[in-house]
């Protein structure tokens, strides 16, 4: 059943309840698509940050609260990109990806590790034989200015070296100039070129502006075939927020709704701690439902992250807190 909200926004937005095929008269053209993105509902600023405040005040018990704490791991994009990568640092992080905690075989894997395309490769041979992903990004990330041609190359580099997702960046400065069909069109070409790859689409929401442009960035990216959309690079002073991340989660909630397919959410950047993770899976459970909480629908982009979690994980089963020592650093 819908909720209020869901019955407000069906009414407000007609789209066909069948596949994104069904939907080629929004993006025909420049036009159609910009009055789809602008008819779409404006966003209560205040609502959105009140109850995103609201929901991260949620108590979570101890039995729960292991049982978040190891689905948070098990969401975890351990992520390195900087400039400073080598071979040795991308083969450590995948073995830590595969045992997160090596004194403790419980511990699940993480989703993926993310890196550089030029790294896909070592990642997926520190990776084999696991259930763990290798991401990388792509399309002259982080800041995505590029010709398409050099962002598709870009992108085929990383699927040929073997990546299981890639992570693309918008031209936000089209995005901002309301050139959405060029947005869309990029998209769908990334989509095109990343073969089986699954797609994550990043909109870099701090440099978006507004929550309105965020919707719209997250409409566009569906119907241009994202499988997730993701907040943020994590290079920018504002990144994934609650408030953000709410506001992402009820765009996939009412896309699913609305055409019967399903679209993950990434938040990236900026979450540090299990109490961080644990209000974001709180979002996730009562906003778009538990369809979502399982990683093949929702991620954490992090690099920090996942020694919290550990930490956290130790103290819940023995009692005592160890301390940053008793994880590696990466």
């Amino acid at each position: 059943m819908y909720s209020r909200y869901a019955r407000r926004y069906a009414r407000l937005v007609t789209m066909p309840t069948t596949a994104p095929h069904a939907l080629a008269d929004v993006t025909a053209s420049d036009s159609t698509l910009r009055r789809f993105l602008h008819g779409l509902p404006g966003v209560d600023a205040v609502g959105l940050e009140a109850r995103a405040a609201s929901l991260g005040t949620r108590s979570i018990k101890t039995t729960a609260k292991a049982y978040a704490i190891d689905l948070a791991i098990s969401m975890v994009d351990l992520t390195t990109l900087e400039g400073a990568d080598t071979p040795g640092k991308v083969r450590a992080l995948g073995a830590k990806a595969v045992h997160p905690d090596p004194t403790d075989r419980t511990t699940p894997a993480t989703a993926a590790v993310c890196v550089y395309p030029d790294m896909v490769a070592t990642a997926k041979e520190a990776v084999a034989g696991s259930s763990v992903k290798v991401a990388s990004v792509a399309t002259a990330f982080p800041a995505g200015r590029a010709a398409l041609d050099v962002k598709l190359a870009d992108v085929r580099d990383a699927v040929s070296a073997g990546a299981d997702e890639i992570d693309m960046v918008i031209d936000r400065g089209a995005f901002l100039a309301g050139n959405y069909l060029k947005v869309y069109d990029e998209i769908t070409a990334v989509k095109e070129a990343s073969g089986a790859a699954r797609l994550k689409v990043i909109f870099e929401t701090g440099e978006l502006s507004t929550y309105d442009n965020i919707r719209r960035a997250s409409w566009l990216g569906m119907l241009a075939g994202a499988d997730f959309i993701k907040t943020s690079t994590g290079k920018v002073a504002v990144n994934a927020t609650p408030a953000n991340t709410l506001l992402m989660l009820e765009a996939v909630r009412d896309f699913r709704a609305q055409t019967g397919v399903q679209v993950g959410v990434k938040p990236a950047g900026g979450i540090r701690t299990s109490k961080d993770a644990i209000k974001f899976l709180v979002l996730v459970n009562e906003t778009a439902g538990t369809d979502w909480l399982d990683n093949h629908w929702f991620r954490f982009g992090a690099s920090s992250l996942l020694n919290d979690l550990l930490m956290q994980r130790q103290k819940l089963a023995t009692g005592r807190y160890s301390g940053p020592d008793y994880v590696t650093v990466d």
